[in-house]
């Protein structure tokens, strides 16, 4: 068998909508990335949303847009991916990096020990699409004895009057909180559509506005619409219109817009999301904890409870008592069996940039017992019930070998079952 690890969904909507754009000759930002902005504005029930060309972008300029500089410091947990610490790196800033809970997200209490005078915002990350416990993190920055400590120093700051809370939900499109889009949960929501996530744009990502009354939202769009166009009253779309050709630069800018040409694959991909797409995603997460229930090793990955929902972007499967090596091992295993996987993530303190930046791995135990334990499977639409079937005897087998626990006939199995299945 060929199991590919996250293949983006590509249908004839999708086709037929990139056709409609190269047919329409107008591929740059435009008609197609305000159609998107509405889709996900819509199904996050968030005030404004912003398309950009990725996540880390996003980040970069919401942090900016606060007046995040040098000397400031950003709360980020140790288990994510390296570009929600390197955005606050652009702007001068400090990433202080805590520890996360056993669920992979970001430990509350950790974020309320790490909290000085310094601190202007939070980035919680909520890993697989499980989101964060959003109502503690929210009780500890409201709280009199935090919002003291806090030091106005732009116009922005002086408008929310304490931590920005920022979600990086560049996994968890989709996540509910309480029965609602998880998306409302904080000040700012970005999202990522990297080619390998539940909506994709082959690259880009999107930010979502929650902000508190004393922001206008409508400006703030605006704003931030013309700070994608380095700071240009106009876009490409209005300048092309006859006599609407002169533009000026109002400030210093970024150019991260995101192309109709890419928005017209999310597009297609967000309105078919909630009643097709997302559905499948779930159901093949409960086969999976049902394939493995009985395994003595297994540890569920958090996906349901009676206040949040996953949307199912990763399973993060963990094994009890397998070792960092032995985890990799099984990946290899896994490999020559034709079933593609990944880790998600390599703690941030283990990678050599923060490394030489002084970050220490020990300083984060629950952060890399996650990790070491940890194999990323297949979830996506397209997987047939007899890969699924695959995959999770194929996983049972190679865990087993490694943990000494099975028959050499059971070896046999893994030698033979690809033959046998292909046939």
């Amino acid at each position: 068998m060929n199991i590919p690890f996250s293949p983006p969904f590509i249908d004839q909507s999708v086709v037929d909508q990139v056709l409609e754009t190269l047919n329409d000759k107008w591929i740059t930002t435009g008609p197609k990335v305000k159609a998107l902005e509405q889709e996900i504005k819509s199904i996050t029930e968030t005030d404004e949303v912003i398309c950009v060309n990725s996540w880390t972008s996003g980040a970069i300029l919401m942090l900016k847009w606060f007046g995040i500089k040098a000397g400031d410091e950003v709360i980020v947990p140790a288990y994510t991916y390296s570009a929600t610490a390197l955005a606050v790196l652009h702007c001068g800033a400090t990433p202080v990096m805590v520890d996360v809970s056993d669920d992979f997200n970001i430990d509350p209490d950790k974020i309320k020990a790490a909290i000085t005078s310094k601190t202007k915002a939070i980035i919680a990350v909520d890993i697989a699409g499980w989101p964060c416990d959003y109502t503690s993190i929210s009780k500890i920055i409201t709280s009199d004895k935090v919002q003291k400590k806090f030091k106005c120093e732009s116009e922005k700051q002086l408008l929310l009057k304490r931590i920005l809370l920022i979600s990086d939900a560049a996994h968890s499109i989709g996540s509910l909180y309480h029965n609602k889009p998880a998306a409302k949960q904080c000040d700012v929501t970005i999202f990522s559509f990297h080619a390998v996530k539940n909506i994709t744009t082959a690259e880009g990502g999107a930010i979502c506005l929650n902000l508190p009354k004393a922001f206008d939202h409508g400006a703030e769009y605006s704003y931030l619409k013309m700070y994608t166009l380095n700071g240009q009253n106009k876009d490409a779309l209005s300048k092309s219109k006859g006599a609407g050709w002169r533009y000026d630069i109002l400030f210093q800018g970024l150019k991260i817009n995101m192309p109709d040409i890419c928005a017209a694959i999310g597009l297609a991909q967000i309105r078919k999301y909630n009643q097709d797409l997302l559905p499948k995603r779930k159901e093949i997460a409960q086969k999976y904890c049902e394939g493995f229930e009985h395994e003595d090793w297994f540890i569920a990955p958090p996906l349901v409870s009676t206040q949040r929902e996953s949307c199912y972007h990763l399973f993060p499967l963990r094994v009890k008592g397998l070792t960092e090596a032995q985890r990799d091992q099984v990946i290899d295993d896994l490999a020559s069996l034709g079933i593609a996987t990944n880790v998600h993530f390599i703690p941030m303190p283990m990678l050599t940039l923060f490394k030489d930046l002084g970050y220490k791995i020990e300083d984060y135990p629950t952060a890399y017992q996650n990790y070491a334990h940890e194999i990323s499977l297949p979830i996506y639409p397209q997987l047939t019930d007899v890969e699924l079937e695959f995959i999770i005897h194929s996983v049972i087998s190679c865990v087993n070998i490694q943990l000494n626990s099975i028959s050499a006939d059971d070896e046999n199995f893994i030698v033979h079952k690809p033959m046998a299945v292909a046939s």
